[in-house]
Formats: C-alpha cells, sequence, structure tokens
C-alpha cells in the first residue's frame, strides 16, 4: 500500500488511528486498531516506559479513588486493567490514559449511597457493577446518536466551577482519615463542622503517617515531577507498617485484598431505575473529561480525537469493565500527562499498563492490604486540590465577571446541593449562559473612517468618523433569532427615533443566520417604518440569509433597489439622490 492510498483511507476514517468498518450489510461495526498494523518499531521503548511510569503513578491513585466511592481497593485494580486494555484497543488518542478520575469517584460515591443500604460489601459491587454498565450504555447509545457535540455544553468557566466544588468536597471527605477521626458523614458544612469539632480526638500516629505521605508527594511533584511519587509515598507507607508495627498505634490499613483475577460481577436489573439519572451525570462528566484530556495533549502531525469514536471506545471500556467489578471510567488528565511526558507513541503504552495492573492483581494484593488509610487520604488529597484553580477563577474574573458568576454558581451547586445535583446545575447554568450570550448581541451605530471604505462602530476614540445626515447606519452581530429579535429591535428602536432619519441602513456582515420569526419582526418593522416616511436598506446579507430574505415578502418589497453588496456602495447611492453633505 502506498503513502498516498493509506493517507487517504486515514481521511475517511476521520483521521484517527482507528479505522472503521462496516461489515457487508453496511451496518457499523467496532473500530479496528490500525495502530497495531503500522505500529513502528522504534516505539516500542518509549511506550513501554511511559506505561510502566504510568502504572507507577495510577495504580494507587485508582486505589486511592476507589475508597473515595466506598468500594474495596481492589475496584481500583480492577478500573485500572479492565478499562484500560479496552480503550487501548478502541480509542482514538494516542496518549490517552484511561482508568477514573477523582470526578467520577465521588460522582460514583453519591450514586452509590442511596441504593446500598444493605448486603454488605457484595451488594455495594453489584450496584457498582449496575453504575458503570449503564454509564457504558448510556456512551454507546450517544455515539450512535451522534452526541458527541454536547462535550462542547459545558462551558469552562463552568467547568472550572464544578471541579472546584469537586476538590472541596473531596478534601472535605478525606481529611478526617488524614486525621484518624470517625462520625457520621452527611452534606458538606455537617462534615466540615463534624471535622473541626473532632480535631481534638485525632489519632497523632496516623496524622504523622498522612502528613509524611502528602509532604513527600508535594515535594516529589515539584522537586522530582517525574518520579513516580503515588508509588513512592504509598511504598514507604506500607513499609513504615510493616517494619514499625503502626497498626498497633492505631493506624488503620486497608486490610484484606483478595488475590487473583477479576470475579465476574453481574449487574441487577432492579437498580437500573434507581441509577439510570446518576448514571446519566457520569457519563457526561467522563465524555467531557476524556476529551478534555485527549485533546489537551495532541500533538503536531496526531490526529485529534474523534468525540464520536471517543464516546464508542469509552462506553465499550465501561461495558466491559463493568462485569469485571471496574467502576465507571474515563480518561484523566494527570496520568495523560504522564504518558504523554514519558514519550508515549500509542495506545500500546495503556497496554503495559494494564498489564501491570493485572500483575499487581496476582502478585502484590498481600502487601497492598498493608497500606495505611491515611497514605490512601493523602494521595486523594494531593490531586484532589489540583481541581481547585484560584488561578483560572482570577482569570475568568479579569476578563468577564458574568463568567466569573457562573463558575462561582457552578462551584457553590456542587458544594451545597451535592456532587449529582451540583453537576445538573453545572449543565443548567451552561444552557443559561449559552441563552444569556444570544439573547443579548450587540447594536452598533456606525460610521465611516475619514478617506476609505472602512465603517465601525461610532466611538469617542474616533470623533472625526464620518455620518451623513439623514442616514442612520446600524450594525447587529449574531445569529438573530426569536430568543432575541424583540431584544435587537429595542435596542435600535431609540437610536433611530433620536436620529430621525430618512434611511435605516442595517448592515448584516455579521449576521450568519436570520431565523423566520426574526425575518417576520423585521418585515413588520419595514412596514411601519415605511409608513412613517423612513426606509429600509440592507447590507452585506451572506448567502443563506439573502436567500431567506428574498423567498419572504421582505425581498419583495425590498426588491433589488434597497439591498446592497456593501455599505459604500449604499453611502454612494444614498449622497447620489441627495442634496446634503456629509458632517
Amino acid at each position: 500500500m502506498n503513502v498516498e492510498s493509506h493517507s487517504r483511507r486515514r481521511n475517511r476514517a476521520g483521521g484517527d488511528p482507528c479505522r472503521t468498518l462496516r461489515n457487508s450489510a453496511g451496518v457499523l461495526a467496532l473500530p479496528w486498531p490500525e495502530w497495531l498494523r503500522h505500529y513502528h518499531r522504534d516505539w516500542l521503548k518509549p511506550d513501554v516506559m511511559a506505561g510502566l511510569t504510568v502504572a507507577a503513578v495510577v495504580i494507587p491513585k485508582a486505589l486511592a479513588y476507589a475508597t473515595i466511592a466506598g468500594l474495596p481497593v481492589e475496584v481500583g485494580l480492577y478500573t485500572v486493567f479492565a478499562p484500560m486494555l479496552i480503550y487501548a484497543m478502541l480509542g482514538t488518542s494516542r496518549p490517552l490514559s484511561v482508568s477514573t478520575t477523582t470526578t467520577l469517584a465521588i460522582l460514583a460515591a453519591a450514586a452509590l449511597s442511596d441504593t446500598t443500604t444493605a448486603g454488605g460489601t457484595a451488594s455495594l459491587l453489584t450496584a457498582s457493577a449496575t453504575l458503570t454498565c449503564l454509564v457504558g450504555i448510556i456512551l454507546v447509545a450517544a455515539r450512535l446518536l451522534r452526541l458527541g457535540f454536547v462535550a462542547d455544553f459545558i462551558s469552562e468557566p463552568v467547568l472550572v466551577g464544578f471541579k472546584a466544588g469537586i476538590g472541596l468536597v473531596i478534601v472535605v471527605d478525606q481529611l478526617p482519615k488524614l486525621l484518624g477521626i470517625h462520625f457520621q458523614k452527611g452534606a458538606f458544612f455537617h462534615n466540615l463542622a463534624a471535622m473541626v469539632q473532632g480535631v481534638p480526638h485525632a489519632s497523632l500516629a496516623t496524622m504523622a503517617v498522612g502528613v509524611t505521605v502528602l509532604a513527600l508527594l508535594i515535594g516529589m511533584e515539584r522537586l522530582v515531577p517525574r518520579a513516580p511519587a503515588p508509588l513512592i509515598a504509598v511504598g514507604i507507607g506500607i513499609a513504615a507498617v510493616g517494619l514499625l508495627g503502626l497498626q498497633s498505634h492505631g493506624v488503620e490499613t486497608v486490610g484484606h485484598v483478595p488475590t487473583g483475577l477479576p470475579p465476574l460481577t453481574l449487574p441487577d436489573p432492579d437498580l437500573i431505575m434507581q441509577l439510570l439519572v446518576p448514571a446519566m451525570g457520569i457519563a457526561l462528566m467522563s465524555f467531557t473529561e476524556t476529551i478534555a484530556a485527549g485533546r489537551a495533549f495532541v500533538q503536531s502531525g496526531e490526529p485529534a480525537p474523534d468525540p464520536n469514536r471517543e464516546l464508542l471506545a469509552t462506553g465499550f471500556a465501561c461495558l466491559g469493565g463493568a462485569f469485571l467489578g471496574a467502576m465507571a471510567a474515563g480518561g484523566g488528565t494527570t496520568q495523560t500527562a504522564v504518558n504523554r511526558r514519558c514519550g508515549a507513541r500509542s495506545q500500546l503504552a495503556g497496554l503495559i499498563t494494564a498489564a501491570v495492573a493485572l500483575g499487581a492483581m496476582l502478585v502484590l494484593a498481600p502487601l497492598i492490604g498493608l497500606m495505611p488509610e491515611a497514605a490512601l487520604a493523602a494521595v486523594v488529597i494531593a490531586y484532589s486540590v489540583g481541581l481547585i484553580q484560584p488561578a483560572e477563577f482570577r482569570a475568568i474574573l479579569g476578563i468577564r465577571r458574568t463568567e466569573f458568576l457562573w463558575a462561582v454558581v457552578a462551584c457553590a451547586g456542587v458544594v451545597l446541593l451535592g456532587t449529582l445535583n451540583g453537576i445538573a446545575a453545572a449543565i443548567i447554568v451552561s444552557l443559561l449562559a449559552l441563552a444569556y450570550q444570544t439573547s443579548d448581541p450587540p447594536v452598533y451605530v456606525l460610521a465611516r473612517k475619514p478617506g476609505t471604505n472602512v465603517f465601525r462602530p461610532q466611538s469617542a476614540e474616533h470623533p472625526a468618523d464620518v455620518t451623513y445626515p439623514g442616514m442612520v447606519m446600524l450594525r447587529p452581530e449574531g445569529r438573530v433569532y426569536f430568543a432575541n429579535a424583540r431584544h435587537i429591535g429595542h435596542k435600535m428602536r431609540p437610536i433611530i427615533a433620536a436620529a430621525n432619519p430618512r434611511v435605516v441602513v442595517l448592515d448584516l456582515v455579521g449576521v450568519f443566520d436570520l431565523e423566520y420569526t426574526a425575518l417576520r419582526m423585521l418585515t413588520e418593522a419595514e412596514k411601519k417604518m415605511r409608513e412613517g416616511g423612513v426606509m429600509l436598506w440592507l447590507v452585506e446579507l451572506n448567502p443563506n440569509v439573502l436567500e431567506m430574505v428574498r423567498r419572504s415578502s421582505l425581498g419583495d418589497t425590498l426588491g433589488r433597489e434597497r439591498l446592497f453588496q456593501s455599505m459604500d456602495l449604499a453611502v454612494d447611492h444614498y449622497l447620489a439622490n441627495q442634496t446634503a453633505t456629509p458632517t
């Protein structure tokens, strides 16, 4: 196969490393991992090194995230193994590392806390399998419906606020484990108050372990960022338990971790309706985080992740993982950054990480059982604090105060309403933000830059710009539709009344769409102006808007005489038929 034909075939596949296959009936089949067919030998060493390093980072984190969700720690191993393996075979992003994240873990915790009131660990694992299976089904269904564009519907400020809220909730949830105190968990402020009251009863030995691990993590991240900090810190914690007998001093450990392959876990159909809504929220966040991480680490010459194919890959990663005891999975930004920083060139790095997780299940389970709970809490806190980005809030505030408010509302929604209700609040805020942005488009009064054919908004900075007696030139911008057409009219009316013109010229160069309701309102406005002796001219309509106007009664009224290709031509026509001179 020559290079040109291979390039054409990749372009037809959407420009990613996987090629979509169709069977003889033309039905969409699973993508074939084309990176295996065209693997370069010189990629092997960096892929192996990256996969090993990511395993050292992500396995301790996944164990800790399992505890966030209230699940046994071995679920973290299963989540590194199964979803990572499946995504490596189906995913389109070369460096993306897929297991679980702090956001998904806290969302899973909120969902599972309301479903497993009895039945112990077995009931909890069944509920988790049901939830993860539902997340996978939703993601695959979204792929079939081509809903990849949904990832763009949560604005960046809202996502910043949502993640900050998640970070605050996780830190408050994990600090008691770091301090060795116990109390009945409740809402955010209840937990915060109970924790403060419990500080005098903290276990000094537990606190020493947690603070030491936390200090090691922070120090290594700053001084030796390439080192597998979570593995080293947790390893030191395990060694301390084994050598110093910390359990006798009140330091709690993970306890027994079963050795061997993940057991087959079947979902419970009776829990579907109870977990469906939470699963939708988790699926949305899984996809959003996956796309964000995948896009963030694309290098020059690599294909960008295709949203719809990422839905399919993460959907099957969750589905396959559900039956092997895994939590809901998605792409993690931190682990993907490590993967890329260590030189990952293909999805083989993910397969190496999955293989290390398998080895840990078969060999290292007894050692994992000696891991201090405080060490896991320290890992969670260290990587959850990164979700709280004051600099991002300041940057948003410095650019646009309104969007800063959206970020604060999203953060408060998570803290005050809980994570699942918080994600709903974040989505609502995003949609309201979108509606607000489109409902209030600007309308500019134009003037001509002297000696040019440039027409720009009137400004005190340009007092010499030219206007014309009897003519007012207006420029609305954005999509004009039923929700904002009346608002635009309210802005224009006082301007026209104050100018008392003979001609109103609308420059529509910035209007990419004119919806039917808005067109009818413009038609009515033209009729009222004409009855009052004011003529309406339209300038620089794009082809779609021009075609709509011509098919309407407004087009018949205006004819060709009042439709102009440019503002320059409209002004020349006006001046040629007036005795007035420009001011």
